[in-house]
């Protein structure tokens, strides 16, 4: 199996599409229609572990958002997450109800489930193209935050019984989700001080304490009735941009846990899918989706971002990039545990309309934004600085390598002008160590070690950050990095985002 995936990985990275096709298509293939005639039909468990690998699929991409890119497009990524939700699962379900003949309750399920976009399927394909922050921010943003108010609107047209009135619901969803930013941000803000200024006797706790944080936020989440989900992104979000010991590690340790969990979710969902029970409901999910995909995503673009005048270049580029990944396919087995007549219905046409327009969607992502031009020269590679605290000489270790595209290269150690307190105390070049003159000049693929005190830890850090984006001249031609300002300026825990593959 573990070998079977490491091929879809690598399936998946030349062919742009989303790795989600090639996993659910594994477990189909091991299912009872398949080689394996494993049979499964157990959804009460396949949502119970679907939950869990979303907790860690969302902390997984809180950790990697970058604060500085994302800040700009918050208000533009609420709207969608609210407005632009309410207008895609009317417009869905009222498509679902004219046009194939469900029953209310099934098309508003339908519209609500298919609702959650997945911006780790929209990376997958778009990580060739570099797009301005902008357009990366709000779909970022809108796939961490969308997930809170689909789950309680499926939730609500699930549940037996007659449903609430629309401002119940509106009430109910501004309550949890005021709830859930609430301990999102507590819990993030405590574990990242916790973290920064308690020594773990081992480097290897560090990773493990940051996703175990991330967890406890979306427990706390859960046991106060509120959105866990938003809880647990916002929480791995504040420790991402918070400059933690050993970051790196704990970067790496969380994208491969991240790998684990969407594996072995969406292998459990092609198992519970039955193929040859799809066969009719394949043409009612295409026309859902093909109201989904040409009238409800781009009215929901449009009427939520048109108090922002984004060009509309990007507005049509965000319109396509609604990928629907795994979140609807989990959240469909919710009518199924509930009983929910049809439920079954439901779920094999949300599980056609995710897998035939990803296919769609996903090739063509990166020739539409290349014909809207907006792709943008990549930015030289950041730095990935490793920093192990020194608690009781009250100093920090810093540790990095000069990657390929660093403007660092050709400096002189004295032209990184570190603040006081900084000093370069080692450099390995070619296999060999040797500890710098002020003169010697730094070379890419060279690593360096830093030392620095603890009150010019931060400062240090901004100012290395700011050199590798603006050569020796950052500071003077406006890039940041020269003590207070530039760690302000540049973001300290600003990275370069690892390639996504969801």
């Amino acid at each position: 199996m573990l070998l079977i995936a490491v091929a879809a990985v690598r399936v998946s990275s030349r062919s742009g599409l989303p790795s989600l096709l090639i996993y659910l298509g594994i477990g189909i293939a091991i299912g009872q229609d398949g080689i394996g005639n494993v049979v499964f039909d157990n959804a009460e468990l396949t949502q119970v572990i679907g939950y869990a690998a979303l907790v860690v699929i969302l902390a997984e991409g809180g950790l990697g958002t970058k604060w500085k890119v994302i800040r700009p497009a918050l208000p533009a990524a609420v709207s969608l997450s609210l407005v632009g939700v309410a207008v895609s699962v009317g417009v869905t379900a009222a498509g679902a109800h004219y046009l194939v003949g469900l029953d209310w309750r099934q098309s508003l399920l339908i519209g609500a489930v298919v609702s959650s976009t997945d911006a780790a399927a929209v990376f997958s394909v778009l990580r060739k193209v570099p797009l301005p922050s902008r357009v990366t921010g709000v779909l970022e943003a809108e796939s961490g935050f969308n997930d809170a108010p689909v789950v309680i609107l499926v939730v609500a047209f699930a549940t037996v019984g007659p449903v609430d009135s629309w401002y119940v619901l509106l009430g109910k969803i501004a309550l949890e989700l005021a709830i859930g930013v609430a301990i999102g941000l507590t819990v993030g803000w405590l574990g990242a001080y916790g973290l920064r200024h308690v020594a773990l006797p081992a480097s290897g706790l560090y990773p493990i304490a940051v996703m175990a944080i991330a967890v406890v936020a979306y427990a706390a989440g859960a046991i106060a009735h509120g959105s866990g989900f938003l809880a647990v992104y916002l929480a791995a979000m504040v420790l991402g941009n918070a400059k933690l010991p050993h970051w790196p590690a704990t970067r790496g340790f969380a994208d491969g846990l991240g790998w684990i969990a969407q594996i072995g979710m969406f292998v459990l969902l092609g198992l519970l899918v039955t193929p040859h029970e799809l066969g009719n409901d394949f043409l009612p999910a295409i026309l859902v989706g093909l109201v989904l995909t040409m009238v409800a995503r781009p009215l929901e673009v449009f009427i939520s971002l048109l108090p922002f005048r984004l060009p509309w270049q990007e507005k049509a580029l965000m319109s396509w990039a609604g990928l629907r990944g795994a979140v609807p396919i989990i959240l469909a087995t919710i009518p199924m545990v509930s009983g929910i007549e049809g439920s079954e219905r439901v779920f094999n046409i949300v599980f056609i309309l995710v897998v035939v327009y990803t296919l769609v969607q996903g090739p063509t992502l990166p020739w539409l934004a290349r014909k809207l031009e907006l792709g943008t020269d990549r930015a030289p590679t950041d730095l990935g600085i490793e920093s192990a605290p020194l608690e009781r000489l009250r100093g920090h270790l810093l540790s990095f390598s000069i990657p390929e595209g660093s403007r660092m290269h050709g400096v002189e150690v004295s032209e990184l002008r570190l603040p006081p307190g900084a000093s370069v105390t080692l450099v390995v070049r070619d296999a060999e160590s040797f500890v710098p003159l002020p003169s010697t000049v730094l070379r890419r693929g060279d690593d360096l070690l830093v030392v620095a005190t603890d009150p010019v830890r931060d400062a240090a850090e901004a100012r290395l950050r700011a050199v590798a984006r603006g050569g020796k001249l950052a500071g003077w031609l406006g890039t940041g990095g020269n003590g207070t300002r530039g760690s302000k300026e540049s973001g300290g825990s600003e990275r370069e985002r690892p390639v996504n593959r969801r």
